[in-house]
């Protein structure tokens, strides 16, 4: 956060406001937003810190501080470019597309969220900007609208057809709670997270995922193209996966290539297990909430297909400690992180093992996060 303002006052006049834009983690429900299902993320306390100015100019002033580089771009001329700059300049698009006019203004941010890590990096950034330009221009959008024109974002210059989650996450978490989210409907609700003696661990494979690369909207269209195929010879008014079951697909396999057929078990799989997931946390049964997480990572291994070979070690070692009750991978997958609960008192022990026997096998060393829920993007006061 110093950062962050430090180089605000080094590189700009104007006197900002600061915003705090976190990270998620998703404890369960993966790959099913955009598949007409349920979804649990939760906002983390590690995000992007952005300082935000009115310049009163037409221009847009950009800092990256963690990539140490800037950008300026007329508002009247915003175009397509490269890297960070696409997740900032989407949010302009979006506003432009939408004839929601804004001003000047000059920003820098940065943040302590690992890039590729599947923590969601780019909707902190398109979610913070948003949320800060909607509050210094006044624009009184409500923030389950600001997600939606987030997505939008990350849709259009950035190209990854991701769906509602990471967005709404962002602007709509609640410390000491996950969201359950109906990704149809957009309705939610709160539900507290008792976690006790146990605590939340992110452990990234240092593998890093890039999800533009097209392996995240061909899974996506592999989806769309076993749904239509499965209503047509299903009947009756269908209009979501939520509902077609597993039975079903399984009975109509022979209509569905072996890729389609495995992308269409596991989404009609995951929405059941997040269901199930609600009512666990309900009766605070946290250890059938976690045999949750390890069946969401083999089907994420086997059918979905977007794990790799050192998040899979990663699931297979821990799975047989106790101390661990749950662990999967996390995010869109190809990389990133595995999400583990593991008792407090014994994590240390757990983690240092785990760090060892991944060094050995992998010759990298594994980063450890401690992570715990937060509100949704917010202003510092």
């Amino acid at each position: 956060m110093q950062q962050v303002i430090q180089s605000f006052r080094k590189n700009f006049q104007t006197k900002p406001r600061l915003f705090f834009s976190p990270g998620r983690i998703n404890l369960i429900g993966e790959h099913i937003d955009y598949n007409h299902g349920y979804v649990m993320p939760a906002a983390i306390d590690k995000g992007i810190w952005f300082a935000v100015a009115v310049n009163h100019t037409n221009t847009a002033n950009f800092v990256s501080v963690d990539q140490k580089e800037s950008y300026s771009v007329a508002l009247d001329a915003v175009q397509k470019q490269d890297s960070w700059k696409n997740y900032v300049l989407g949010v302009l698009n979006v506003l432009d597309e939408n004839d929601i006019k804004i001003g000047g203004f000059d920003c820098a941010f940065g943040g302590n969220l690992p890039v590729g890590a599947g923590l969601s990096s780019s909707a902190a950034v398109e979610g913070g900007l948003i949320m800060a330009l909607n509050s210094i221009f006044k624009l009184g959008i409500s923030r389950v609208d600001l997600a939606k024109l987030a997505q939008k974002a990350e849709h259009g210059y950035p190209g990854v057809k991701c769906g509602i989650m990471d967005q709404f996450a962002n602007l709509n978490g609640k410390k000491d709670h996950v969201i359950l989210l109906d990704c149809v409907s957009l309705e939610y609700k709160y539900f507290p997270l008792q976690l006790n003696e146990y605590s939340i661990y992110l452990i990234n494979t240092n593998v890093h995922h890039s999800l533009a690369n097209g392996e995240y909207n061909k899974r996506r269209e592999e989806c769309e193209e076993g749904f239509f195929i499965l209503k047509e010879h299903i009947g009756g008014d269908i209009n979501s996966w939520r509902q077609i079951t597993s039975e079903q697909v399984i009975a109509y396999k022979y209509l569905l290539n072996d890729s389609v057929f495995n992308r269409c078990l596991f989404v009609t799989q995951e929405i059941f297990r997040t269901l199930k997931a609600g009512e666990l946390l309900k009766q605070n049964n946290l250890i059938e909430f976690g045999e949750l997480m390890f069946q969401t990572h083999e089907g994420l291994s086997t059918l979905y297909n977007v794990s790799c070979p050192e998040l899979d070690f990663l699931v297979d070692k821990v799975r047989l400690l106790p101390e661990v009750i749950g662990s999967r991978v996390m995010g869109g997958g190809f990389g990133g992180c595995t999400i583990n609960i593991i008792k407090k008192e014994k994590a240390d022990s757990v983690l240092s093992s785990i760090i060892s026997m991944y060094h050995k096998n992998f010759n990298k060393v594994p980063e450890i996060y401690e992570v715990a829920t937060s509100n949704g993007t917010f202003e510092i006061i």
